[in-house]
């Protein structure tokens, strides 16, 4: 008899001990990969720095970042080459954070702020200042600012959807360019080279004075984006998911958006419009974690190695560093619309 009631009873479902061990492998699996994306962009990081008209060794190099070493290596590592390297780290992170944003809240791979607008609003606005004169870092936020509120409020039609955002940033993006190339026809020589090569993307010429705004953007939008993260893997499940699940949708949509455009609009006044950075990053980086969508950590170290790798393959042919970017990433885009068309 108690035998009988024994088997009519339901089994009890397990809870952890059988999932936990394959969870545990997920998430050492994907701390162990982005331990390594950090170690890579270590060495590139102090390979940019090693490299120049006297080479250096890179023992030396983290010596002299550490403090010690003679009074020449810390003088060229300190004040000649740290600049230009921390610009390309700062630059390349902020770049791929902000494209795993916008990846996110569209829920579209193909969505980066150098496709849909952003950059090609702070150009605008940078290639203006240097035209008339007025060279300031503000003048890149000011201008992917505005240019993220007009896509905004173009694509609001009682709220937003990536859809709507992604085509109307397209639009916005050739009225930008547009106006640039306006800008340029109309500069003096000069001021013309000037923009056309910052234009391209460079890390040449780089000093403290733009690693210090870039720097303190980066402190500070980078956590802000890390404790959004909620509404970040509610928002990839799609706006009536994430509303049942209490996510205020349109608010934290906006919320990181305006995170994402500070971001990548410091990095383009600090660095040029970088091409195809934000929009590769955080596809490399979800594919190196297995994750199922991109990480924000993950994303912006493979942006800062892309930026510091690509640096170190511009100085040997050379060209600027936008230009190697701009190959290697323009082929990445391709696959990425064969591949979501095969899909589809």
């Amino acid at each position: 008899m108690n035998t009988k009631k024994a088997e009519s009873r339901p089994a009890k479902a397990t809870i952890g001990p059988v999932a936990t061990p394959a969870f545990g492998r997920i998430g050492i699996y994907r701390h162990s990969r982005a331990g390594l994306l950090a170690a890579a962009v270590f060495l590139a990081f102090c390979g940019g720095i090693a490299l120049g008209d006297h080479p250096m060794s890179l023992v030396d190099v983290v010596r002299a970042l550490a403090g010690s070493g003679d009074r020449f290596a810390l003088l060229t590592v300190r004040e000649l080459r740290l600049p230009r390297a921390l610009v390309g780290l700062l630059a390349g992170a902020a770049f791929g954070v902000s494209g795993a944003v916008f990846q996110t809240v569209t829920r579209n791979p193909l969505a980066s702020p150098d496709l849909i607008g952003i950059a090609a609003g702070a150009a605008t606005a940078v290639v203006a200042g240097i035209v008339l004169g007025v060279d300031l870092p503000a003048l890149g936020l000011a201008g992917g600012l505005l240019t993220a509120v007009v896509i905004y409020l173009l694509a609001w039609n009682r709220g937003t959807t990536g859809y709507r955002i992604i085509l109307v940033g397209i639009g916005i993006s050739w009225i930008c360019t547009s106006a640039t190339s306006y800008l340029l026809s109309r500069a003096r020589l000069p001021d013309a080279q000037r923009a056309v090569g910052w234009l391209v993307g460079t890390l040449n010429g780089r000093t403290w004075d733009q690693v210090r705004p870039l720097a303190t953007v980066v402190i500070l939008l980078v956590p802000l984006v890390l404790l959004g993260s909620g509404w970040l893997r509610t928002l990839q499940l799609g706006d009536d998911v994430a509303t049942g699940l209490g996510t205020p949708v349109q608010r934290a949509r906006l919320v990181l958006l305006l995170a994402a455009v500070g971001l990548v609009a410091f990095a383009t006044a600090a660095a040029g419009p970088v091409a195809f950075v934000a929009l590769a990053a955080p596809q490399i980086a979800r594919r190196l974690t297995g994750a199922p969508a991109p990480p924000v950590i993950a994303s912006g170290l493979t942006g800062a190695l892309v930026v510091l790798a690509a640096d170190l393959v511009a100085r040997e042919i050379p060209v600027p560093v936008g230009v190697v970017t701009g190959a290697l990433g323009a082929p990445f885009l391709m696959w990425l619309i064969v591949g979501r068309t095969r899909l589809a």
